[in-house]
């Protein structure tokens, strides 16, 4: 009866009574088996998927660093001794989008069978085209974007403020300081610029401020029109929901034909390489950057280990800062699901992830940032940071307004995406 009852005992174990390479863990893309050049030999693997824009898409330049980052973020993890006995492995199932819908979703479905979660799901529009199946095949993914939708999807782990908010918080931040009369968002439509560009009319509804909404298409020369509006009506303020191409083209073609007022970009708009180009005067004199965190330079122990962990990077781009600070809530949802009494399958997983109420982001955001369990309009982060050109720092930029969070997005009742509303 003895040794009965202990082969029984073992066959509980981790591992007992399994194939070889198969897991304890009922869910696709987690083994007993050690990932590929594991650091930690004794370990098991949870394979990450990413979905990135790597080539030819508007945001390369930003999926490239999101993307690097996030192997350095993931490394350290498995260095620590990685999480519940597990490797964590982000680079076996890497897929570029090519920033478009139907090739995320055809890329999506060749790994998803392969991997636990998604590390990165890059873009707006993009991720929305793999939200159904997300949602059928109980998936979690940590988004390279910051629309205010993902706040109403429980398989998306979002970080920081969102783009609605950031158009509040800019056109606040515009009245306390200039006494601004009239606003104009350009950018691209739906669910980025498009939210943006709602909430900057949100908040210069409520500031008494004139608002017009400029659409503008991906591409350098798709521009003209952006720019004529601008020149012709002359808002003091312009927030731009572009990428960093465009911001170029924009800004310095709006100075060169005479407009004088201040530009302020969503997260994306921004590359340091912007400060090598011909725009780069109209850049220093007229454009300011929001964010969702401390640019690349910022000092915070997680910036610090950021830093640390990438080591010599030829130019610093806060496309590694974004990276690294979306990894902190999938880190904490696979400690909370692997240490937790949940089913180890994929919903078990989701479970965990809406049981989290605080984040450890090291210091990049405030710790309640990262709360899952209340109402979206409860949990939403409300605070964004405004930083100046500034050509000495590393990624080209530096905080002149530190997390903030204006009365228009304080006051602000969300009650869906705000690009829908």
């Amino acid at each position: 009866m003895l040794l009965v009852a202990l082969a029984l005992l073992a066959t509980g174990c981790r591992g007992g009574g399994e194939a070889e390479g198969e897991s304890a863990v009922n869910a696709p893309g987690v083994t007993d088996e050690a990932c590929p050049e594991a650091v930690n030999a004794d370990n098991g693997c949870i394979y990450l998927g990413t979905i990135s824009d790597l080539t030819q898409g508007p945001f390369a330049p930003l999926g490239v660093p999101i993307t690097e980052a996030q192997a350095a973020f993931w490394n350290r993890v498995n260095e620590d001794g990685g999480i519940g006995g597990y490797d964590i492995d982000v680079t076996t199932y890497v897929k570029d989008n090519l920033y478009n819908p139907q090739t995320h979703q055809q890329v999506y479905g060749e790994i998803e069978g392969d991997v636990l979660a998604l590390a990165q799901t890059l873009g707006s529009p993009t991720t929305l085209a793999i939200i159904p199946d997300m949602d059928r095949d109980e998936m979690i993914g940590a988004p390279a974007s910051w629309t205010s939708l993902w706040a109403f999807e429980d398989a998306i782990l979002e970080s920081g403020a969102n783009y609605c908010v950031e158009g509040m918080n800019a056109v606040d931040y515009m009245v306390a300081e200039k006494d601004i009369s009239s606003v104009m968002a350009v950018g691209f439509p739906g669910d980025y610029g498009g939210d943006g560009a709602a909430g900057a009319e949100i908040a210069a509804e409520a500031n008494g401020l004139e608002f017009t909404g400029v659409e503008t298409a991906p591409g350098q020369e798709a521009q003209a029109g952006a720019i004529s509006a601008i020149v012709k009506q002359k808002p003091d303020l312009v927030l731009l929901g572009t990428g960093p191409t465009e911001t170029a083209v924009i800004v310095g073609q709006a100075a060169a034909q005479g407009f004088q007022g201040q530009f302020i970009g969503l997260g994306p708009t921004w590359n340091p390489a912007l400060l090598e180009t011909p725009s780069a005067p109209a850049l220093e004199a007229l454009y300011m950057q929001s964010g969702y965190w401390g640019p690349f330079g910022t000092e915070t122990p997680g910036h610090q280990a950021m830093r640390d962990a990438l080591g010599e990077v030829a130019q610093p781009n806060d496309g590694y800062t974004a990276g690294w600070a979306w990894s902190y809530p999938l880190k904490a949802a696979l400690e909370e699901w692997l240490d937790g009494d949940y089913d180890k399958d994929r919903a078990g997983l989701l479970e965990a992830v809406q049981s989290l109420e605080t984040i450890d982001y090291e210091g990049m955001l405030p710790e309640e940032a990262g709360n899952r369990t209340g109402d979206p309009d409860e949990t939403i982060f409300r605070e964004s940071v405004l930083s100046k050109v500034d050509p000495s720092a590393p990624s080209g930029v530096t905080i002149v307004s530190d997390f903030t969070a204006g009365p228009t997005a304080s006051e602000h009742t969300f009650e869906g995406a705000c690009f829908e509303g």
